[in-house]
């Protein structure tokens, strides 16, 4: 809780500075336009990715597996999304991170292994190593 609070305080403190900055260097209007740029090329690239995303989800299911690695992704492109929507340059960096294909999907695939393995250090009696994980909706847990 304390980490988003300063999230929510440091955040916005850190644009403004990189707004002022940028706008001194290069101008009001043509960081204004800027902003603006960012966010129309944010809303473009979300409902690209959202999109082939979706359909991507809609493609495991029919096979009948789980599109974990889809649903985290989709989650990313609305964090995404979000920050690309609110003003400054600093968050729409991490919003084009969320965006962007190759990095968002290591980033899901980071959240997943990470995710598996908690949860299998929760499981009485269950193992978890790197080889038994499988990020397309099939994995084993090796009994010890």
């Amino acid at each position: 809780m304390r980490h988003l609070f300063l999230g929510f305080v440091i955040i916005p403190i850190i644009e403004m500075v990189v707004l002022i900055n940028v706008g001194g260097w290069i101008g009001v209007l043509p960081t204004i336009a800027l902003v603006v740029a960012t966010a129309a090329l944010g809303v473009w690239m979300l409902r690209r990715e959202g999109t082939a995303t979706l359909a991507r989800v809609q493609a495991t299911l029919a096979r009948g597996e789980i599109p974990e690695t889809a649903l985290v992704e989709g989650a990313l492109l609305l964090i995404g999304g979000a920050l690309l929507l609110t003003p400054g340059f600093v968050t729409d960096g991490i919003g084009f991170i969320c965006l962007a294909p190759p990095s968002r999907m290591a980033i899901a695939r980071a959240v997943l292994a990470r995710g598996l393995a908690r949860f299998a250090r929760n499981q009485p009696g269950q193992t978890f190593d790197e080889h038994s994980q499988s990020l397309d909706g099939k994995f084993r847990v090796e009994d010890d």
